[in-house]
């Protein structure tokens, strides 16, 4: 093997971490095998495993893809809320929510179904009339890894549709086709220099219930986008 697998930097950041006591199963063969980890003998006879230079590396690597991945995640929520404010909405970044979902398909007792959610952008206009708040949950996704992730989970996504009127995917330019993402959510593509509609939400009444509205009172809303105008005068 040149590459690692995910379990595999999953182990070596775990011999990193410990003492390097064996598990002696496979994925260590195939460790030992790659030259990525190295056998040593303690003084009492016992045996444990050390990274080598190459392991190390692995780990270096794949410490620098999350980190740009982060970033490149980081930049894209922070535009998505700056065009919301534009919007004229207020937007929050990390809420912790809760929705309650029906309960599942042949459960007998009908007991409600809570989910957590932390979407990464919930927005509401910005109005006094409840009728006219409007919530709307931006997921934004740049990796296809992560967004297929994302679909494979269906009780999160619909948790995030329980608590909002109009639910948006918006994925980095390159990673997926629009048409990949189910119809009960609108599309944005985010390129490098602006957010391209691809697809419109579907839009139906929804007002934030008591528990959103005590998270929305525990959190901070986003200062509005600096005015370059305001700065020269």
């Amino acid at each position: 093997m040149s590459t690692p697998s995910r379990l595999h930097l999953q182990r070596l950041r775990q011999l990193w971490r410990s003492a390097g006591w064996p598990c002696q199963d496979l994925v260590e063969v195939e460790l030992l095998a790659a030259g990525w980890v190295e056998r040593l003998l303690e003084a009492d006879g016992r045996e444990r495993l050390r990274l080598t230079d190459a392991g190390i590396a692995h780990i270096a690597a794949s410490l620098n893809r999350n980190r740009a991945a982060r970033d490149a995640h980081e930049q894209l929520v922070e535009r998505v809320a700056t065009e919301m404010q534009r919007a004229g909405r207020i937007a929050w970044r990390g809420l912790s929510l809760r929705a309650g979902l029906p309960p599942a398909e042949g459960d007998d007792g009908g007991k409600t179904v809570w989910v957590n959610a932390m979407p990464d952008v919930y927005s509401i206009r910005h109005s006094t009339v409840e009728d006219y708040l409007e919530p709307a949950i931006h997921e934004i996704k740049v990796s296809r890894a992560d967004l297929l992730g994302e679909l494979r989970r269906p009780a999160k996504s619909a948790a995030y549709r329980a608590l909002c009127g109009q639910c948006w995917f918006v994925i980095k330019a390159g990673i997926a086709e629009p048409d990949e993402i189910p119809p009960e959510y609108g599309v944005f593509i985010g390129h490098e220099t602006h957010l391209e509609l691809a697809r419109p939400a579907p839009r139906r009444a929804c007002k934030p219930d008591f528990a959103t509205w005590m998270a929305l009172a525990r959190a901070t809303p986003l200062l509005p986008p600096e005015d370059p105008q305001g700065q020269l005068a």
